[in-house]
Parts: structure tokens; C-alpha cells; sequence
């Protein structure tokens, strides 16, 4: 529901609340020494109870002084109220002003943090005369929302420059090919180049289309139980030219028969890229070796390489949406900086994660963790339950 029309309810439910409410709590207030009370549901009166349930954070302000009567948890916790004063001098004039001539406003301001904390709070609050001297602010936080349009816009300017670089590199090799239409040995070099740069647009668009696919599908609606082993397999298959033209061992070993709840072709997706990064980051005649085991319900699927490292900087970006450690090394694999985001959706649609541990010079470990799924025999039916407890006959 729209805070706007919460709040023009509220209103309504404080206009029978406000006279005998603000008057007991401007008496627990002065009691206290001038000290806000944070509220709960479990609070004695009813004005504790309708802050509680309020969307947002939400405080009770006297008129007259601009102390704060009540104050929800959520608005201590946001910053909103420090001791007994709203934190933001913008938000306490705006009260005034409510104060002054009744009319509600809304407004958009910016609440610095407590001073251990950091950066600052975007949120929109609405302020509204209750009457007896008592104003009641609503506040939404804006800032999760702003997060995701900046996500947005980055990401849209993101595939806009990686879509430009193969696009103009085939334009430039077109006309080179016109332009050497008398040279057999031209023409053919810059085909292959044309060739390779349209092969780098096919995977992008691939990479997009399984990333936008991962976003917004049901997460396992077509789950089933999935044999790790068939998963590693028919991964390791999809890299085997690539790992002979690059002279890398890739081996697979650990427990056998073990099962996960998922999606196969997903599963397999994200095993795939993490061995295809393993093979394109090592040197030639090295290994790369994946490992599956289970600790405690989960099963790990480990992809290690001997290949240049990650440095330890780096380690929290890597799973960004087009983020490369190295973007001249990216350029020459072909990579699309979408596969290790890929990765990660695909662990958390499965409701798993996943690890990484690097040194520089030494090599990477990716592990991909996920409940492992355990098939119950039933002394009357064979019944199989996933991790979730939900039983398919």
C-alpha cells in the first residue's frame, strides 16, 4: 500500500488516540529525563502499537518543542532519532512547518549516519499534524531502491560498450575486406577476424540472455533431483577442445552418487564457466581439477587451478556483472566479464553460494555450495524429499 494513503488512515486513527496518547507520553517523556523510548508490539498503549506496525520508520513529534514523543525501532535504527531530536536538521524545519500552519508535506531528504557508519540514508518522509500538538512523520527509505536504478543504469551503459567493441571492430573488418578485395591473403586473415569478433557478440547475447533468464524465472520451478556426477561430466565435455588447444589437464575427482535439488542445465552452466575461467587463466601444461564432497548436508563442487591468481582486492568484485581483473587478458580469452555472475545467481536460485580462495601467482579455488538432496525410503512407498521437505512420489 502507498505510504501516502497509510498515512492519511493513521491520521484518521490518531485523531481519536492523539488527546489522551500524546498527553501520557509527554509525561513518560519528561519522567525519563527527555530519553526517546523505543516501541514494540508489545508496548502498553495504542499509540506503541500502531508505530509498530507502520510501514517504515515513523515517530511521534511534540509541536511546540520538536522533541520526540515516540519513536519506532526501525527509526532508531535507521538514524532517524538521536536521544530525544529527529538526526536531520531538514527533516525537524520541515516539522516545523507542519507545525506552524497544519498543512502535511512530503519530502525527500538525506540522513547522515550515526559517525561510525557510512555514507548516508536517501529516504522520503511524510510529515503530518495529528492534532494536540503532536506531529507524526512517516519515513521511507529510498536508498535500496536508488541502489538498484544506479545497478540499472550501469548495467544498461555496460552492455551498451561491450556491444559497441565486437560491433565496431566487424564494421572496421568489413570494410578492410572490401578494401583488399585483390588480396586472397587479406581477405582470409580478416574473415577469421571478423569470424572471431562475431563469435565474442554471439556469447555476450548468450551470456545476457542466460543472466536476464536467470533474473527472471521462478527459481527451480522445473527442479528435479540432479546427479552431481552426470553434472561434472557433461561440464567437463563442454570444455574438452578448449583445454586441448591450451595443453590443460582437467581431472575430476571425490565422492561418488552424491545429489542436489536443481536445475540441470543451470547446474551444468555454472560448472562450465567456472572451468572454462580456470583454463583460460593457467599457463599451458597445468591442471585443473574439480572436487565434489559433502560436509554436513551440503555438497561442495570445488574448481581449482594453477593459473595467475586473484589479488585479494579484487576477490569481492569479481562477481560483478562485467567486472575483469584483467580487462586485456578478458580481450584475449574472449571473455564477456557475465560468467561469474552467471555463477552466482545459478548458486542462489539453488539456494546455495559460492567461495572462492586465491593467491596471486599460486592459483584460484571456486567452490559452489548447495544442500545436498537425500532420497528417504518409506516402509510403504518409495517417497523422494527434496531439501525443502517437499515429497514427489
Amino acid at each position: 500500500m502507498d505510504l501516502s494513503v497509510v498515512a492519511m488512515i493513521v491520521v484518521g486513527l490518531f485523531g481519536i488516540l492523539a488527546g489522551a496518547a500524546a498527553l501520557i507520553a509527554w509525561q513518560q517523556h519528561r519522567a525519563r529525563g527527555r530519553e526517546v523510548e523505543v516501541d514494540s508490539a508489545s508496548g502498553p498503549d495504542s499509540v506503541t502499537r500502531i508505530l509498530a506496525v507502520l510501514p517504515g520508520a515513523s515517530a511521534l513529534v511534540d509541536a511546540s518543542s520538536g522533541a520526540v514523543l515516540r519513536a519506532s525501532a526501525v527509526a532508531v535504527s535507521m538514524g532517524l532519532v538521536v536521544f530525544d531530536r529527529l538526526a536531520s536538521p531538514e527533516l525537524d524545519a520541515v516539522v516545523g512547518e507542519v507545525a506552524r500552519d497544519g498543512i502535511a508535506r512530503e519530502h525527500d531528504v538525506v540522513i547522515r549516519q550515526l559517525p561510525l557508519a557510512q555514507g548516508s540514508l536517501e529516504v522520503r518522509a511524510r510529515v503530518a499534524d495529528i492534532g494536540n500538538g503532536t506531529i507524526l512523520v512517516m519515513v521511507e527509505d529510498l536508498s535500496g531502491s536508488r541502489r538498484i536504478d544506479a545497478v540499472r543504469r550501469d548495467f544498461v551503459a555496460n552492455v551498451s560498450h561491450e556491444l559497441k567493441t565486437p560491433v565496431g571492430s566487424l564494421s572496421l573488418l568489413s570494410e578492410a575486406v572490401m578494401s583488399a578485395a585483390d588480396d586472397p591473403e587479406a581477405v582470409t586473415h580478416f574473415a577469421s577476424r571478423m569470424q572471431t569478433e562475431c563469435g565474442r557478440l554471439s556469447n555476450l547475447v548468450g551470456d545476457l540472455i542466460d543472466l536476464s533468464r536467470l533474473q527472471g524465472d521462478q527459481p527451480l520451478a522445473n527442479a528435479a533431483p540432479v546427479l552431481v556426477d552426470a553434472v561434472v561430466a557433461e561440464a567437463m565435455d563442454a570444455v574438452r577442445v578448449a583445454a586441448l588447444q591450451d595443453e590443460i589437464e582437467v581431472v575430476a575427482g571425490g565422492e561418488a552418487n552424491l545429489s542436489v535439488f536443481g536445475v540441470e542445465s543451470q547446474l551444468v552452466t555454472a560448472v562450465r564457466n567456472l572451468i572454462a575461467n580456470a583454463i583460460s587463466y593457467s599457463p599451458k601444461r597445468t591442471r585443473v581439477a574439480i572436487g565434489v564432497s559433502e560436509r554436513g548436508g551440503i555438497v561442495n563442487i570445488s574448481v581449482s587451478d594453477q593459473g595467475v591468481g586473484i589479488p585479494t582486492e579484487e576477490l569481492d568484485r569479481i562477481f560483478e556483472r562485467f567486472y575483469r581483473v584483467d580487462p586485456a587478458r578478458s580481450r584475449e580469452t574472449g571473455g564477456t566479464g557475465l560468467g561469474l555472475a552467471i555463477v552466482k545467481h545459478i548458486c542462489l536460485n539453488h539456494g546455495g553460494d559460492i567461495a572462492v580462495w586465491s593467491v596471486p601467482g599460486e592459483g584460484s579455488t571456486f567452490t559452489l555450495r548447495l544442500p545436498q538432496y537425500r532420497r528417504e525410503r518409506d516402509p510403504e512407498a518409495d517417497v523422494a524429499v527434496s531439501p525443502e521437505g517437499a515429497a514427489n512420489s
